[in-house]
């Protein structure tokens, strides 16, 4: 079974069921699976075929579903691709993924312009109308660029459904998924449709979806978090997608209410935003019977605030790009632990290990690692990479956590992000959690700066509440009652707003090369 056969196998089943709703309009199992049918041929028309890879650089419209799932129903690789990056990081991705087609929005014109020449080796661009021009702008083109270019709304209407569903081997390359690049040049984990199929199948099944879920999809879906838990997980289980453009509370809130939406995934910020927002109520979540969080950790504070304003339950999971990316979640036939990740979901091992890559005993920090059907294949053409993440069937995540000894998880923090303090091991998160129960505060992240005397300190940058008189004298005395000496920052600086990608997680790289500066 692969995602592209379960979709078709609730269009034959259930043809009437509302796959998606996007701007008012509902869209059925059996359209959604006409739509990927004729979208696939077009692909196929242009080239496209089984083990070529399609650069998608779209947001949370129908344009990526359909894309999507047209292009694995070929058996090529789709590779999403932020379409609010750079033009240098969206150049470097689709040379490195060796991209033979893009599929891109209205706006990314002008790169398509500069691509033609720069990137010859892409062979077609198909443009994704926003507004009543895109035609227009077409024309505009260079004779290079306009010979390549094709519209999605002319592909999908002209094209039949006459592509047959290629039937690749599970352990085929589906998805290309590039890292953030928090940490330099992203590199693309290659999922396979064993990986992505088990990955939704198992998370679904862990948290209970069914076919009468109404799920809201404001994470950006291009974002594996996304991917799994609000495109893939729905379409296994045969629920209804409900898909919001981009994030604000106030959209947030008035789909929920008008949709009757059951589940809310989100990323701590998103889950800030929406409880600062002075509008908001109880009622807004009032049908939601199931919100998640993952992406990043979620401060304790800010959890208990929010489920203490909307009455809700939030299980906090974990993951990332190379295992599809969910490990755990916290258990809902279980008590639901603040501050932990959860427990493994099934058919997913998670061990903490040390140094040596011996587990270490319960409750002692050290570098989790993963194994199990959703553990990518590697990384696309970095065998050295590959093999410094991949030892003996394990996933080395590089995030430091304990295990207690009823089986829960804790992320401690990244291992990169470890603040050693004259000798002494300080965890950002641990200091950030404390900032957090501040009432002023809106925002924390803790970094380590180097120190002549003991190596590192630690400088928190926070964002206080409009209003708030706060300075950064109480903030120190605030985190010297509640932590040792040495996990007391040294300085804290006060900013606007924290750095983030674009689904909320916040830049250290960006703090740093403040610092730097």
């Amino acid at each position: 079974m692969n995602l592209v056969q379960r979709v078709r196998e609730t269009a034959s089943a259930q043809p009437e069921k509302t796959a998606y709703h996007f701007a008012g309009k509902d869209t059925s199992y059996a359209e959604f699976d006409q739509s990927v049918a004729r979208f696939a041929a077009a692909l196929e028309g242009l080239g496209v075929g089984r083990g070529d890879n399609v650069a998608m650089l779209l947001g949370n419209t129908p344009h990526f579903l359909i894309t999507l799932y047209a292009t694995m129903r070929l058996g090529a690789t789709a590779v999403p691709v932020n379409p609010i990056y750079s033009p240098d990081e969206i150049s470097y991705i689709l040379q490195d993924s060796d991209a033979k087609a893009v599929v891109a929005l209205e706006q990314l014109l002008p790169l398509v312009e500069a691509a033609s020449v720069r990137l010859p080796a892409i062979e077609s661009y198909v443009i994704c109308e926003t507004t009543g021009e895109t035609a227009a702008k077409v024309t505009e083109l260079s004779e290079v660029a306009r010979s390549k270019t094709r519209l999605f709304s002319h592909l999908i209407t002209t094209s039949t459904a006459a592509a047959m569903p290629v039937d690749p081997d599970e352990n085929e390359t589906a998805v290309i998924l590039y890292t953030s690049g928090t940490t330099g040049r992203p590199k693309g984990a290659m999922l396979t449709h064993k990986n992505l199929y088990s990955n939704a199948a198992d998370v679904g099944e862990y948290l209970g979806f069914s076919s009468e879920d109404r799920v809201v999809a404001t994470l950006p879906v291009f974002h594996v978090f996304a991917l799994t838990v609000v495109v893939n997980a729905p379409l296994v289980k045969g629920a209804t997608i409900l898909l919001v453009p981009r994030f604000s509370p106030g959209d947030v809130f008035q789909t929920i209410r008008e949709q009757k939406a059951t589940i809310f995934a989100g990323v701590p910020t998103m889950y800030n935003f929406m409880y600062q927002y002075p509008e908001a109520s109880r009622e807004d979540f009032e049908t939601i019977r199931l919100a998640i969080s993952g992406g990043s950790s979620l401060p304790v504070a800010l959890l208990e605030n929010f489920e203490e304003k909307f009455q809700v339950k939030i299980s906090e999971g974990y993951g990332l790009s190379e295992a599809s990316p969910v490990t755990t979640f916290n258990p809902l036939d279980r008590e639901r632990v603040p501050g932990s990740i959860g427990t493994s979901i099934l058919n997913v091992e998670n061990k903490i290990v040390d140094e040596l890559g011996e587990e270490v005993p319960v409750g002692q920090v050290g570098e989790l690692i993963v194994r199990g059907d959703n553990v990518m294949k590697g990384y696309y053409k970095m065998p050295e990479e590959t093999a410094a993440a991949l030892r003996n069937g394990w996933l080395y995540t590089g995030d430091l956590a304990r295990q207690d000894e009823d089986g829960y998880f804790y992320i401690v923090d990244r291992k990169k992000d470890l603040i050693i303090v004259g000798g002494y091991n300080v965890y950002p998160r641990e200091v950030e959690e404390v900032l957090f129960q501040h009432r002023d505060l809106v925002e924390a992240a803790v970094l380590g700066v180097p120190d002549p005397d003991f190596g590192e300190e630690v400088l928190a940058y926070v964002v206080k509440k409009e209003g708030s008189a706060v300075t950064e004298h109480d903030l120190l005395d605030f985190c010297a009652k509640r932590l040792a000496k040495y996990k007391v920052p040294k300085h804290i600086e006060f900013l606007d707003e924290l750095p983030k990608n674009t689904t909320g997680k916040i830049l250290r790289r960006s703090l740093r090369d403040q610092v730097k500066s």
